[in-house]
């Protein structure tokens, strides 16, 4: 996405709508809008403003709208720390040091940081730091104050030669220049070491990080993979990608919809109508997701040649809908076309072409051709084996696919073999109440039953039902299958 003059305008236009009779910051968006640069975007970042405000709160909730308004900003803002990085990493000589961040966190959020111990963190935010270890705690102090909260102080250890998350030392250009302040740009990782009490009468803690390189692979490898699913797109597009493999569907549909309201080219509104198709098939709206595929697909055949990557990507979206409905003859053509295009125009261990055959592996499976879906689903494992790292969701994905061939087949050591692969490579690459662990917990719970486990069944059962409420909405048909699961195992007991 371009950004030029109309974006400051349009920024504008809805902050001074916003703040309609308050002089104070109307007086502020004026300023803003005459004496605005890229070089001061720091300034403006760490003033007590308008602009700290709105976008934090965008990031914090990811308002798709907010965010794109603040397009420009956002951009400026990574940019000016990128390049201030680079000019100050010289300085440090390569020595290790320290800052430090209070804030306060719910009981639930912080539970979450506790299970997490050794795991990953990344703030959605562009973060901001002190090398002074007393502000900070004051500010994690600050926040006991507020009811049901918890003070923690975030102590940062940081390596200057990692290159890949950049941050910069700001009290020169800080509207604040008495706070020595280190500001990192947004979704940078840390590895959380250790979790300490500070109080023993208080809810106060220190959570010691330390800044992640390239070579940390416990989350990198699948991270940087799901970035490069997303090349070639902004990095709002590039956020609803993740948006929708975490779940977070309305979200990511917030995003689209903001994304395509601002869309001036065919092929960039055919992405978002297919975007938006692909969450409503996530949530099971498969008759909302055709249309919208459909409209994808319209706006490809009028701007696309016919072999063109994009028109196979939209046809396998829409041929896992059929399958969805299970019209498995239109899915089986529709993979068919995708597949096509894709021994075309990629090498031939690529992992979209893993996809293609994990599509047709089920198309096959639907109809009861178990041996052609056995045969498709062996070829994208073979894919995904050469093409991608151990744990990457689609592995997970193939493993789940060949147990249940042999769930059908009546061999159910060897699917559940097959599940409990694809469990573990999840647990170690998605977040623990994705939707997919639904799934696995079902397919699992379901092997066990037809072996006469009936507790262990109810027991997968259950937690795939638990997973289901929280990710889906009351009225969604796989609650209903996933509650009937678990009523009929309680009645074998």
């Amino acid at each position: 996405m371009e950004f030029g003059d109309h974006d400051m305008k349009d920024l504008i236009k809805f902050r001074l709508e916003e703040y309609r009779g308050n002089d104070k910051e109307i007086k502020i968006i004026n300023e803003f809008q005459h004496a605005y640069r890229p070089e001061n975007a720091i300034s403006w970042y760490t003033r007590e403003c308008f602009t700290y405000k709105m976008l934090n709160g965008a990031l914090r909730t990811l308002n798709g709208d907010i965010m794109i308004r603040m397009g420009f900003f956002l951009c400026d803002l990574h940019q000016q720390i990128e390049k201030i990085h680079k000019t100050q990493v010289d300085k440090y000589h390569g020595n290790i040091f320290q800052v430090y961040r209070g804030q306060g966190l719910t009981s639930t959020d912080f539970s979450q940081l506790e299970k997490n111990k050794n795991g990953l963190i990344s703030f959605n935010n562009f973060l901001s730091t002190s090398t002074n270890r007393g502000i900070s705690l004051g500010f994690a102090q600050k926040a006991l104050k507020m009811p049901n909260m918890i003070g923690i102080l975030f102590q940062i250890l940081i390596d200057p030669s990692i290159q890949s998350s950049p941050f910069a030392s700001i009290q020169e250009i800080s509207y604040f220049k008495t706070e020595a302040e280190i500001l990192f740009s947004m979704h940078t990782v840390f590895r959380i070491n250790s979790i300490e009490k500070l109080d023993s009468e208080r809810p106060l803690y220190q959570v010691d990080l330390i800044l992640t390189s390239d070579d940390d692979k416990q989350l990198r490898e699948p991270t940087e993979l799901i970035r490069e699913e997303a090349s070639g797109f902004t990095g709002w597009t590039r956020l609803g990608k993740l948006l929708i493999k975490i779940g977070q569907f309305d979200k990511a549909e917030e995003l689209y919809n903001s994304l395509l309201e601002h869309a001036s080219k065919d092929t960039d509104r055919a992405f978002f109508y297919h975007q938006l198709g692909r969450l409503k098939s996530e949530q099971g709206k498969y008759e909302e997701a055709a249309k919208l595929l459909e409209v994808s697909l319209a706006i490809d055949q009028t701007s696309l040649p016919e072999d063109d990557a994009d028109m196979a990507i939209t046809y396998c979206s829409i041929s896992s809908v059929y399958y969805q409905q299970a019209n498995y003859s239109k899915a089986l053509e529709f993979s068919v076309k995708d597949l096509e295009i894709k021994k075309k125009t990629l090498p031939p261990n690529h992992p979209d072409l893993a996809i293609s055959y994990n599509t047709i592996g089920l198309v096959y499976g639907g109809m009861g051709n178990y041996t052609k879906a056995t045969e498709s689903y062996e070829k994208t494992l073979k894919i995904v084996e050469i093409a991608l790292p151990p744990n990457h969701p689609n592995s997970a994905i193939a493993f789940s696919n060949i147990g249940q061939i042999y769930q059908k087949m009546g061999e159910y050591s060897k699917a559940l073999e097959c599940y409990e692969k694809d469990l573990e490579i999840k647990k170690k690459s998605l977040p623990a109440d994705h939707p997919s662990f639904a799934i696995t917990f079902a397919n699992i719970g379901q092997v066990y039953d037809k072996k006469g486990d009936y507790l262990k069944a109810l027991e997968f059962l259950e937690k795939a039902l638990a997973i289901r409420q929280k990710s889906l909405p009351s009225t969604h048909p796989l609650i209903k299958v996933a509650m009937y699961n678990v009523d009929y195992r309680k009645k074998k007991l």
